[in-house]
């Protein structure tokens, strides 16, 4: 994920092309109303992943399977990005009616005028942590005091240890970056650097484990970092005045994909791991364990699955600012909408 500033060009390129694009063509403006009258043609709403399918996106692929979307009168059709940053951009756009996507991006986007909204909570805490090799001796956030961190080159990243070091009685001041974009795995298993951040205790963890590089992990919502949401389902304003109905009903049927998958953990990790086969084979045991991670951290509790709670994004909105991460302000009403049902 990288800083919104580095593609807020593109996307207002992709914004223009968009515009064009619907003032060319009409055919598509009458909608029928999801979830009613199963003789009408299916509503069609297209849906961007935030990264190649793994356990995170079981649910959609249950509703999809279960039908789920097909009682809602939807037609669901998923698209895999070329790039992690590109989800965001297409939904701004219009070129995907929704996207996975992540809260403190949403959050940037949001602040550079960018149209996006959260419309539902998918994985309600954080997954991304610090990881330090265990036998690098570096088992406390104080001794990353004057170390090198690999990160993704993104200011969140670094803002992160900063204050996770912080928080510990650390000193920050002496600590190194190094961009090693998203080779978290391969940056530590070789000691290019003495610690990582930007991988995900459901992923990179597991197979650094594996692979039989036991780590420490420092969560940074154990040290002064907001618990805020991972992922999050995401639209433009524009697609949400247009497909609001439709969206609830995909809320309504994403919801029932994931009790699907909690009822039935190893006949929806099956399915995924069939879908993927050829395109992108998955390994059953780091899946297995992901999902496991992963069910908790997306349970709402007594709130239907996807609520989203106002004061969750006021607070990273204000930790945000306080990081300068972000130069304007943002209204919660403009950045999330609770659709959950």
């Amino acid at each position: 994920m990288k800083s919104i500033q580095k593609w807020s060009k593109a996307v207002t390129a992709l914004l223009l092309s968009a515009g064009l694009a619907a003032c060319g063509n009409q055919s598509g403006a009458q909608q029928t109303a999801p979830g009613t009258n199963q003789t009408n043609a299916p509503t069609e709403l297209t849906v961007a992943l935030d990264w190649y399918p793994n356990a995170v996106h079981s649910f959609l692929y249950a509703a999809e399977e279960q039908g789920y979307f097909q009682a809602e009168n939807l037609k669901v059709n998923f698209q895999m990005p070329s790039d992690s940053n590109d989800p965001l951009k297409m939904a701004a756009a219009g070129k995907v009616d929704l996207a996975i996507s992540y809260q403190t991006q949403v959050v940037q986007a949001r602040s550079e005028g960018i149209p996006v909204v959260s419309v539902g909570a998918l994985v309600r805490h954080p997954l991304n942590v610090i990881m330090t090799r265990q036998d690098s001796g570096i088992d406390t956030p104080q001794k990353l005091a004057g170390k090198n961190v690999g990160y993704p080159s993104v200011p969140l990243d670094e803002s992160i240890v900063r204050n996770v070091v912080k928080h510990s009685s650390g000193d920050d001041s002496g600590i190194s970056f190094t961009d090693i974009g998203f080779d978290i795995v391969p940056a530590l298993t070789g000691k290019k650097v003495d610690a990582v951040v930007g991988g995900y205790k459901n992923h990179e963890q597991l197979i650094l484990e594996k692979n039989g590089i036991p780590v420490n992990v420092f969560a940074p919502s154990d040290f002064g970092v907001p618990d805020y949401y991972e992922l999050v389902m995401t639209t433009s304003d524009d697609t949400l005045g247009k497909k609001q109905k439709a969206i609830e009903a995909f809320m309504r049927a994403a919801a029932k994909g994931q009790q699907y998958v909690k009822d039935n953990k190893e006949k929806a990790l099956d399915l995924l791991l069939g879908k993927q086969a050829n395109e992108f084979p998955l390994e059953k045991d780091i899946e297995t364990k992901s999902l496991d991670i992963l069910l908790p951290l997306m349970d709402a509790g007594d709130k239907p699955f996807g609520s989203q709670a106002k004061e969750s994004w006021q607070t990273l909105i204000d930790w945000m600012k306080k990081e300068q991460l972000i130069t304007r302000d943002v209204k919660v009403d403009e950045v999330m909408r609770d659709l959950a049902k």
